[in-house]
């Protein structure tokens, strides 16, 4: 059982105590503690209006008491190299409204991915004696440069690669982008181009693996070859003169690898006086709202869900830390299609 002292001075808030939980319930101190830590031999009704008492009152745990009987610290680390935040930010959104409700914080290291700056990062993960690490990146075919195997604390892996033995979590891309191109058909495109990343990453491919074979169980064709370039406004402005500027058979939609090549295309658009979505619908993929919610039109495209990612990954590992059995392997999440009206239809925003 974990008792609290008061050591508040003279005119500070008084903050509900677990003896305020227990009179108030009608039950014991030994009791109340134990309704709230999951623990014990109690009736199904008393430890849930205990836990609504708690909820009424406001009641928060003494984090320090409870560590020192539980052996934990009741934080978890979150270390990426991710220091814009496009990726990471999401993730560990979803890791800490996981954790609320657990009584567990989130403590985030963030740094360039450089060999001793990553271990210095990961030192002070085990200096704070976190209970569980996540490592986050920006790409799915990349680990951070730390060795996490001799920590002797339970590792998840989110958007990042995630080596043998041990447990991922990642976006399903291959089906995200037939989903999206699938979309595409189902408002009658027939020629319907890809314009993605860098070829060098994973995510790349996968994405026009899922194109090609959303058009290829529809019987139809793929307009041209992928075209492969950097993930940047700069290559879907080029890429969208390229398919248009000169050609006499012309696509009547093209799916994206990212917002930001959408966004480019869109521009390039505008200049060429082809509209959007009347000529040529329009798909993009990370759902990153500062792109697709400010093109003109606004724009239809796959949301990775990464904030379901880092919730997923949080649960898993408090089981880890809790001592259940967790089944090694990477897990790859649907992602949903948010519509908006760069690929006409009605939009479901």
């Amino acid at each position: 059982m974990v008792t609290e002292t008061s050591t508040r001075p003279a005119g500070a808030i008084q903050r509900a105590t677990i003896r305020d939980v227990a009179a108030r319930a009608g039950v014991s101190v030994t009791t109340a503690s134990r309704a709230l830590n999951g623990t014990g031999r109690m009736s199904e009704e008393t430890r849930l209006r205990v836990q609504q008492v708690a909820k009424d009152l406001d009641y928060r745990p003494n984090s320090m008491a409870r560590g020192l009987v539980q052996q934990r610290s009741f934080t978890l680390g979150l270390l990426t190299d991710d220091t814009y935040g496009r990726f990471t930010l999401p993730v560990a959104a979803g890791l800490s409204s996981a954790m609320t409700d657990r009584g567990v914080s989130v403590f985030l290291s963030a740094g360039e991915k450089e060999p001793k700056r990553m271990q210095l990062n990961l030192r002070a993960m085990e200096e704070k004696r976190v209970d569980g690490l996540v490592i986050t990146g920006k790409r799915i075919d990349r680990c951070l440069p730390v060795d996490a195997s001799s920590l002797g604390m339970p590792v998840v892996y989110v958007y990042s690669e995630c080596p043998d033995g041990g447990i991922g979590f990642v976006p399903d891309d291959f089906n995200a982008a037939k989903m999206a191109t699938e979309h595409l058909i189902k408002l009658g495109r027939r020629k319907i181009a890809h314009i993605t990343g860098m070829s060098t990453f994973k995510a790349a491919h996968l994405r026009k693996a899922g194109w090609h074979a959303a058009l290829e169980e529809h019987g139809l064709a793929p307009f041209g070859e992928a075209q492969f370039d950097n993930w940047t406004e700069a290559h879907g402005y080029a890429a969208a003169f390229q398919l248009f500027d000169t050609a006499a058979d012309r696509p009547d939609a093209i799916f994206c690898g990212n917002d930001q090549i959408a966004r480019g295309v869109v521009d390039a658009f505008a200049q060429l006086g082809i509209k959007v979505p009347d000529d040529v619908a329009i798909v993009g993929f990370d759902n990153w709202e500062v792109f697709a919610k400010a093109t003109r039109p606004p724009l239809t495209t796959v949301d990775m869900g990464l904030t379901c990612l880092g919730k997923s990954a949080g649960l898993a590992l408090l089981d880890m830390i809790e001592g259940k059995p967790i089944e090694a392997g990477l897990r790859q999440l649907p992602c949903r299609l948010v519509v908006r009206q760069s690929c006409g239809g009605e939009a479901s925003e």
